[in-house]
Formats: structure tokens, sequence, C-alpha cells
């Protein structure tokens, strides 16, 4: 099938050097002597580990389970004995360590008991959660999680999916092999991607430098009988990025800031993904190997399969480097880097080992000032200005260089490839991108400080003023009730008589009182009133002395004493004297 390619702006041709790998057909890595498996493969959270030190696993089963929706569960890659669950280092230019399960293989290379399913037997959730239970992520750029990228977007259409064959960098190898050896798998597995997100077409794209991978795609589409077009596109670095290969197949231009193709009915798929969600599918096999390519400055390139967690170094060895190899390039010369030591484990993104010497590479001369020439902007894909992003980067005007877009550019490398003057533009780039994120970092942060410091403020000033609405609350309470017992005490002290006044035509007027009118407030009242009388009553009989009233001169003399010695000891004043009575004669 003929289709109207396009072309994307910029590119660039670097010397391919992929003979050297592609004339041998896959080989199997030996098993190395301990497997260091990172946590951490993918795009999105980090799995939890499931196993510790001492416990016996097999080939296949879970050490570390999916975080999130956005993860992907992680797997032993063989049978034996975990060491330990430790910190080691990681497959990152920075050198730094993350946590990884450490295995020992017994030699017995056992199975857990896999359990394929049938995808059109099931629903797609259930194929999505098998696929991230599986570990499968995308095996040709940054590992996003395959089940993520499936699910489809609500509202848009799916029209087209795209299948990655391109393999645009130099010295990588592993996917014209995988098309060329085991085609019918991949184009099975492309036949579950279009299952699950009914496009309207479905394009294997393939730079026109494989022209086996090409053919064994076209006959495997055939014998399947599936309406796949496969196309040979221009070998132009860096065709194999998504949006320039969605460009070259389509004509559609993605956005810089759109991070997700499928809100333009697209997707991109590589074929290793293809190859190893149809494992998963068909044979329950989860994302244990990869097939990668070891070349550069050895005596024997190949590919090979790789259990993931194999140690760098060990793999090297297979391909006989020679003496004077001073490192290990992950990935391809353009956006590959230097790996920290050989220990480092391959996992899950490795594509390609390449053996490092100043021979294959030597080292860039001085970088010089930069002439503003231009030749780094006409070689961009993205049609940025590498030269402006680098004034700005290098002066660490960070804000200018987010007004140039920095954040669209894919560090390519097409832009220091062709710089004159030598100087690392994408490293000043990664520089420039990084320190934007610590201070949006640190923005965040102390956003999140000064959130949490007013909201201790607010809850501070609310149960202040709750304490003081209570306070003022108890206050009135006790003003309210020390007013009802004055109210009490004064209807108390009204409604008694004097001493000496009778208290039945009291009584008699405030009950039979022809004026009142009987209500239970009357009833309540007149009940307070009655009681208060009897109180008061009560009262005065108790001070009223009764046992004086029949004494015996004997008695009277006893008390009168008494009261002599407390008038003697000032403890009662004494009564007043009776008046002498008057004797009065007649006259």
């Amino acid at each position: 099938m003929l289709m109207n390619l396009f072309k994307f702006k910029g590119g660039v041709k670097p010397p391919s050097n992929k003979l050297q790998s592609n004339h041998l057909p896959i080989a199997q890595a030996p098993m190395p002597s301990r497997l260091v498996v990172p946590l951490h493969q993918s795009i999105g959270g980090t799995p939890r580990p499931v196993v510790e030190a001492g416990d016996k696993v097999l080939k296949g089963q879970v050490i570390g389970n999916a975080d999130g929706w956005i993860s992907a569960a992680v797997h032993a890659p063989t049978s034996g004995t975990v060491l330990e669950v430790a910190m080691h280092i990681r497959p990152h230019p920075s050198g730094l360590d993350s946590l990884c399960v450490v295995i020992e293989p017994d030699g017995k290379d056992k199975w857990i008991t896999r359990t394929p399913i049938d995808h059109k037997a099931v629903p797609p959730a259930d194929v999505f959660h098998h696929l991230q239970q599986c570990g499968i992520v995308g095996l040709g750029g940054a590992g996003f999680p395959a089940h993520g990228k499936l699910t489809p977007t609500k509202g848009v259409p799916m029209d087209e999916l795209i299948i990655n064959g391109a393999e645009c960098e130099p010295f990588i190898t592993c996917d014209d092999l995988l098309m060329r050896e085991r085609a019918e798998e991949v184009v099975r597995g492309i036949a579950l991607f279009r299952d699950l997100l009914q496009p309207k077409t479905v394009i294997i794209g393939i730079e026109d430098n494989k022209p086996e991978a090409i053919a064994a795609m076209r006959a495997a589409v055939d014998a399947q009988k599936e309406p796949f077009s496969v196309v040979a596109v221009p070998t132009l670095y860096p065709a194999g990025g998504a949006k320039q290969l969605i460009r070259v197949l389509t004509g559609k231009e993605v956005p810089g800031s759109m991070r997700s193709t499928a809100d333009m009915g697209v997707q991109v798929f590589n074929v290793g993904t293809a190859y190893s969600a149809w494992r998963a599918i068909a044979h329950g096999e989860p994302l244990i190997s990869r097939i990668l390519t070891i070349t550069g400055n050895v005596h024997a390139p190949r590919n090979y399969e790789v259990l993931i967690g194999t140690p760098m170094g060990e793999l090297l060895a297979l391909a006989q480097p020679h003496p004077d190899t001073d490192g290990i390039l992950m990935g391809g010369p353009m956006m590959g880097f230097l790996v920290p030591n050989p220990q480092v484990p391959v996992v899950k993104t490795t594509n390609c080992l390449i053996a490092h010497d100043d021979r294959l590479f030597p080292p860039k001369a001085p970088e010089m000032p930069c002439i503003r020439c231009g030749a780094c902007a006409r070689a961009c894909p993205h049609e940025l200005q590498p030269f402006e992003m680098y004034w700005f980067s290098r002066a660490k005007n960070f804000g200018k260089t987010q007004e140039y877009n920095i954040f669209d550019c894919i560090e390519c490398g097409c832009c220091s490839y062709v710089c004159p003057s030598r100087i690392p533009l994408v490293q000043y780039f990664r520089f420039a991108k990084s320190e934007i994120w610590a201070r949006e970092r640190e923005k965040n942060a102390s956003d999140q400080a000064k959130t949490r410091f007013e909201f201790k403020q607010l809850r501070e000033e609310r149960e202040k003023a709750d304490k003081a609405e209570k306070l003022a609350k108890a206050a009135a309470a006790q003003a309210a009730k020390k007013a009802a017992e004055a109210a009490a005490a004064a209807a108390e002290s009204s409604a008694s008589p004097t001493p000496d006044a009778p208290t039945a035509p009291l009584v008699a007027a405030t009950t039979d009182a022809p004026s009142a009118t009987v209500t239970p407030e009357n009833d309540a009242k007149r009940a307070t009133i009655e009681a208060a009388m009897a109180r008061a009553k009560a009262q005065r009989e108790a001070v009223q002395p009764k046992n004086t009233e029949s004494l015996t001169a004997e008695q009277q003399k006893v008390a009168a004493e008494i009261e002599a010695r407390r008038v003697t000891a000032h403890l009662i004043e004494p009564e007043p004297a009776a008046p002498a009575p008057t004797s009065e004669k007649p006259e």
C-alpha cells in the first residue's frame, strides 16, 4: 500500500553503524552470577517490595507490586533466593541509587504457574489489569506503562494506531532483529492493541535502511490477513521520535505542550512493547527479559536476549571488549549516557550497550563561543531556537528559557551534533530543566508550608473564638442563675409577713382575692409564696425558746448564774434593768 509521506523540519544523518551487530541472530545471554532488579523501572509510582532477604522466589514471581494506576509490577527474572532488598546504583547519569531486590539464581530457572487470558472474552479492564500485573511498559522510550496508553481517551475517537519500528538511533539494532525473527508475534501484539483501541487505521513505520525487517513484517501481516500498513519511512534522525513519526505518517502536527498524543486521536507503541504484551496475554509471561544490542569497541557485537537485572559488565564481556574500552554507554550515541559503574543492572528500557573508547568516540575539542550561525535552529526537529535557550541557560535566566519553550526540547542531540563551536547544548538544556524543576519543587514546598501556617493560624483563631463564645455563654448562664436566685429571694422576702403581723389574713387575702385569675402560672406563684411562708414560720418557731416556760425555782437560779457568768465574760450584753415601780399615795 502506497502512502503519501510528510516531512518534519530539521533532523540529521549521523553514521548508522548498524551493520556491525545486525548480521547474527539473537542469542540467549547466560545466567548471571546474581541479579539486581531495581523496583523503579518505568514512569509512575515506585513498586512496593513484597519479598525480603531469605525468601525463595520462582521465575516470573511478583517481587514488587504496582503503586497506583500509572505503575507496573516487577518480577523475579529467574528462580533463586533473595539476598537482600537494599539500595544499589541504578542506570542513570547521576549515579544515584534506588531500592533493588538482589536475587541469587539457583540454576533451576523454575517458572511460576502462568495464566494466559483470552482478551476477546474478558472486559478491557481485565486486560489492562493483566498487563499491569505482568509489568508491561514501553520498551522504546521512557517506559510508560502500556495499560495506561491503551486506555482510550473519552470523547476522542482513535484515528491511527502507529507501531514504531523506525529505530533511528545509530548502533541500535535490537528492534530490527526482533522484527526479522519474531514478526508473527509482533503482529499478534499489534492486533491486540488494535482490538483494545479500535483505531480506524493501523500503520507500522520502519526506516528504509531495514529491508529485511520490512519484508518480514509484511509477510507476517499477509499471513495473518490483517489490514495493517507496513510503511518504509526515510532514514533521518530522529524519525523514531513519536511526534516526528506521527508527522511523517499522518501529517499531524503535535503541539509541543501536548504530552499525550491520544488527545489528537493517535497512539504510538514500540514493536518490542507489542511483542512483550502478546507474550503476557497469550502465554502469561511477565516482562522479565528483553532484547538488547551489545556493540561498539568490541570483537563480537551482537543482539542478546537478556534477563532484567543482569550486571552490564558481565554482558559486555560476552562481546569481548577491546583492552582500551573505558566505559559503557547505555543507549545510542545521540541520547545515551555513560553508566557510573559496570555493575549497574539492565532495566526494562535498556536497549543498547556500547563499549566506549576514545577511538570510537574521540573527545570533543574545547567549547568555543557561540557565533549565532543558526545551524542548531535549522537542525532542531521541534523548530526551537537552541542558541537562544543556550544563552539564557548559561546566564541562569531560567524564566527566559521557558519563554523559548525549553520543555518542548526532547534532548535528541541534533543541535549539539551540528554545532560548529562544539557547544554541548543538550547539557545546558538539561541543567536548565533540572534547575527549573528544583525551584518549582521548592516553590511548591514553600506554598504548602505557607498554606499549613495559614491554616494553623486560622485554626487557632477559630479555637480562641470558640473558647470566648463558650466563656460568654457560661457567664451569661451564671448571671441568669444569679438573677433568678435574686428574684426568688425577693419574692420570698415580699411574701413573708412581719413577725408581729398575723399570717392568716395575708393568706386569706392571697388565696381568696376575688381578682385572681386561676392559671397554671398563678398556681405556681401561689405555691411558691405558700412554701416561702411555711419556711418563715418554721424559722420563727425554731428561734423561740421552748424550755424556759415551766422552770423550777432552783432551775431559774442556775440559769441566772450562767447568764451572769456570760455577762461577766463579755459573751453577751446584760439585759437592761427594768424600771423600779413607783409608789404613789392618793391624795
